[in-house]
């Protein structure tokens, strides 16, 4: 690699850390347009597999793919009032283009409701039409003043999906399931466990009645706002006239969803699992699941070589995905030393001595303090066992995971002054009672840098439901979580 410089320790600077671990693992680069980026092959690779599994868990609860266009007219942008005022200060336009200026200007999409609620309206006319079920995988730009890679850049790359249905029961259950898709993934695939919730009035999606979103905390206690779903209620079916007629023969308007994931994902797999030496990447999500290193001594290196291969081929027949890093002209530390920064679960060591004596060895990208660094193997129990090794290592990201977010969750906050105690010291999860008030909400956040992030889920309340308000006066009508987030 470029730069085999040590990371700034997490504890010492995290965003340093985070920053310099994304560019020397080749997630990705900065581009020459300020605010966006250029995603590395590696960092690619993450992401295909992310959208292998939820496209395969779109697909299982219902959804078709389509693609809609990057441009869209501003004048559809400008029908939904909330929607506009959501989006103004982020939004591209283009107002020339083929050596002339637009008679109307076209905006780079910030996010797709408006010309997929243009199109709906055109191809639903009853109800044997609803309920009409479509994702997106699609970039988006949104004109962001601060960037950092993947967690906020001008150009991100997105899955959106935009459903109609005939009553909103049915659409608001849709937006749940759509939350528990987004849960499930990042648990078992991400190994990161996020707190489910209802947005506050303050913290919804522009355009929507509700929005719900997947708040996950990262190694410094931050929470990332990881994914959303939103009931759209008929907001956007009545900008753009999408009606059908129901089984009674009346016509009325489709009640709307729409929820997205982005690349931003990537950033959290960093921040979840990464250590100083470099990232950790889950087995589910990563595109090399064991590292096959030969250890080439002399000028005969042919007999190693052809065992490394026979050992992957051994293991892509089990399901593994395994490469065999080659490289003549890099020594087996450097190779370890990129492959543990680059976040490899496993690497497997094979050498002359370890085929005279039928062994390999094994060593994990995290280990636990009983475990020993290195493992010598006979060949066979090694290539046996890889499978249970890997699924073991991703149960043991997501308890560590687990483990964190409630070692540093507080449930008997009763005042904005411990709040903001919380906040300076340690950070992490606050959870409260809370009136309702959006005095309270926007005094907290000029107070403590905090943000409402949810209205928790009942798996994720308290045992004992807060009895005050932390704004001091009344009584709670509802727990809230607070955190400083990105």
């Amino acid at each position: 690699m470029a730069d085999d410089k040590k990371l700034t320790p997490r504890g010492e600077d995290f965003s340093a850390w985070y920053n310099q671990l994304v560019l020397r693992s080749e997630l990705a680069d900065h581009s020459p347009v300020k605010g966006s980026m250029v995603i590395r092959p590696w960092g690619y690779a993450i992401w295909e597999n992310m959208q292998r599994a939820l496209d395969d868990m779109f697909k299982a609860t219902g959804h078709e793919n389509a693609y809609f266009p990057l441009l869209i007219p501003l004048s559809f942008i400008e029908k939904e009032k909330a929607h506009i005022e959501g989006f103004k200060p982020e939004l591209a336009i283009v107002t020339h283009a083929g050596g002339k200026e637009l008679e109307e200007p076209l905006v780079v999409r910030p996010t797709s409701e408006t010309v997929i609620m243009h199109m709906y309206a055109k191809w639903i006319q009853s109800y044997r039409d609803l309920p009409l079920l479509i994702n997106q995988w699609a970039n988006v730009v949104r004109w962001e003043l601060r960037t950092r890679l993947f967690l906020r850049t001008s150009e991100f790359l997105w899955q959106e999906g935009h459903t109609v249905h005939a009553t909103a029961d049915e659409a608001e259950e849709h937006t749940l399931r759509m939350l528990g898709v987004y849960r499930t993934f990042m648990e078992e695939w991400m190994a990161m466990p996020p707190v489910t919730g209802l947005k506050s009035e303050a913290e919804k999606f522009a355009g929507a009645v509700r929005s719900y979103s997947c708040e996950a905390m990262m190694q410094d206690n931050r929470a990332l706002q990881a994914g959303t779903t939103h009931f759209l209620g008929q907001n956007f079916s009545k900008q753009f006239d999408l009606t059908f007629q129901t089984e009674e023969g009346k016509e009325e308007y489709g009640w709307n969803t729409s929820w997205g994931v982005s690349t931003r994902l990537v950033g959290a797999l960093v921040m979840t699992h990464g250590d100083d030496q470099g990232l950790v990447l889950p087995p589910k999500l990563a595109p090399t699941q064991v590292v096959i290193v030969p250890i080439l001594k002399g000028d005969d290196v042919g007999p190693v070589l052809e065992k490394a291969e026979s050992l992957r081929s051994s293991l892509a027949d089990r399901g593994v995905r395994a490469k065999v890093d080659a490289r003549a002209h890099l020594n087996p530390g450097k190779k370890y030393y990129e492959w543990e920064q680059k976040g490899v679960p496993l690497r497997m060591e094979v050498g002359p001595r370890d085929m005279e004596q039928g062994q390999v060895v094994l060593a994990k990208r995290v280990r636990a303090e009983d475990d020993p660094r290195k493992e010598f193997l006979p060949e066979a129990e090694a290539l046996a066992t890889i499978p249970e090794r890997l699924d073991a290592f991703q149960a043991q990201l997501l308890e560590a995971a687990t483990a964190r977010r409630e070692e540093n969750s507080y449930r008997s906050v009763k005042t904005i002054g411990e709040l903001a105690e919380i906040m300076d010291d340690s950070g992490g999860y606050v959870y409260t009672g809370w009136s309702g008030d959006p005095a309270v909400e926007e005094r907290i956040k000029e107070e403590t840098k905090a943000t409402l992030r949810c209205i928790p889920g009942e798996e994720f309340r308290s045992t004992e439901a807060p009895a005050k308000c932390i704004g001091g006066e009344g009584d709670a009508t509802m727990e809230v979580v607070w955190a400083r987030a990105y």
